[in-house]
């Protein structure tokens, strides 16, 4: 039996209704091309920031195939992307299926342990990224990946020395020659028609300017956020002084303290449901013209909406960020502890203490002479 090489084809059910394709031949043939595997599970901004790859991968191999498997919370993310075939969930049976295809590129980012024994375990003419060595622990399976495996391992080439954003060191773990392209992220049609109505429910006019301050972050570092007093700080100015409307976005996590924030202005400002899933939440976000966050998901998913960002930094590294020259980064620059990514903070969070309030108002305040006169 000759089967077909084609992204049609799936062997349960005809490719095109009434089109036999076995006896017939193909309908509209499309090559399988290089098939390709992405693992990458982690955070869900390093999700968002690894799609600004896919266009890379494509130019390398225009006739391809891309596989992802990521987190279940992450998948989402990965919806309406034109560039990839299929996405899977990481589980039992996705794990299963996986590892009876045989791959022609298979790559890990992640330097997890489960991770990186998926990646071992797949059938993969090429691996790249990393995986187990037989004592069990994490090692770069190809050259390209040294750089990306040490900055794990050498505090001083990933605090102090390195100045490569992740887009970059990423592409290099992939064997591809680096270019600036952005993120990978759209919304559907559906979506965006629902943006559309949120924007008449919230009573928006069309030529007003909103600002969306997503407050929170993952509860692994809950120290990349600002305090609800510095949140509060920065949209009492921005209430008084301008005629920018104010909005708050988040995840489940968040809830509390958008609260908190928006009885502080109460009638004035419109704190967003925060439990509606990842993909309204993206909706919700779409509806801002300036995002103002810290280095967290809702920062990344700014950056993949090409929204303008005001985006403050503390424990987390600013290099390794590309704002696509549309934002700007607020960071300790004269605090010799930051950034070091720690879970709790021995120096009472002075990061966070000597944020710039009053130079992110002003930044959102330009940023909205700025879109204002490009509207014009």
């Amino acid at each position: 039996m000759n089967i077909p090489d084609c992204k049609h084809f799936n062997g349960y059910k005809p490719c095109f209704p009434g089109h036999n394709c076995l006896e017939q031949g193909c309908k509209e043939d499309s090559p399988m091309g290089v098939k390709i595997l992405i693992i990458n599970l982690d955070a869900m901004g390093d999700v968002l920031m690894t799609t600004a790859q896919l266009p890379l991968l494509k130019k390398k191999y225009p006739v391809s195939s891309i596989y992802w498997v990521t987190e279940k919370i992450s998948s989402p993310l990965l919806e309406n992307n034109p560039l990839l075939e299929q996405v899977f969930i990481y589980n039992f049976e996705s794990l299963n299926i996986l590892r009876n295809i045989h791959f022609d590129i298979a790559v890990n980012l992640d330097k997890s342990h489960k991770a990186c024994a998926m990646l071992n375990s797949m059938h993969a003419a090429e691996k790249k990224g990393f995986g187990l060595d037989h004592d069990g622990k994490i090692i770069p399976v190809n050259s390209g990946a040294y750089y990306n495996y040490m900055l794990g391992l050498d505090d001083n080439l990933k605090f102090k020395v390195n100045r490569k954003t992740k887009q970059e060191y990423v592409a290099e773990t992939l064997d591809l020659d680096y270019e600036r392209l952005g993120y990978v992220f759209s919304l559907t049609d559906e979506e965006k028609k629902r943006a559309s109505l949120l924007r008449k429910r919230y009573g928006f006019h069309k030529k007003e300017l909103i600002v969306g301050f997503n407050t929170g972050c993952s509860t692994l570092f809950p120290n990349k956020k600002m305090r609800v007093d510095q949140h509060i700080h920065i949209i009492d100015r921005i209430l008084k002084e301008t005629d920018l409307k104010v909005i708050l976005l988040g995840g489940p996590e968040d809830a509390e303290r958008n609260n908190e924030i928006a009885n502080a202005f109460p009638l004035e400002i419109i704190s967003t449901p925060t439990n509606e899933g990842v993909r309204m939440g993206a909706v919700y976000e779409s509806l801002a013209d300036i995002i103002v966050t810290g280095d967290s998901f809702g920062m990344h998913l700014g950056i993949a909406l090409e929204k303008y960002i005001v985006s403050w930094f503390g424990l987390s590294c600013w290099t390794e960020i590309d704002l696509y020259d549309n934002g700007v980064m607020f960071y300790p620059e004269n605090l010799e502890c930051a950034p070091c990514w720690k879970k709790t903070c021995p120096f009472n969070l002075e990061c966070i203490d000597q944020i710039n309030l009053d130079g992110m108002f002003n930044a959102v305040v330009r940023a909205a002479v700025e879109i204002t006169l490009n509207r014009v």
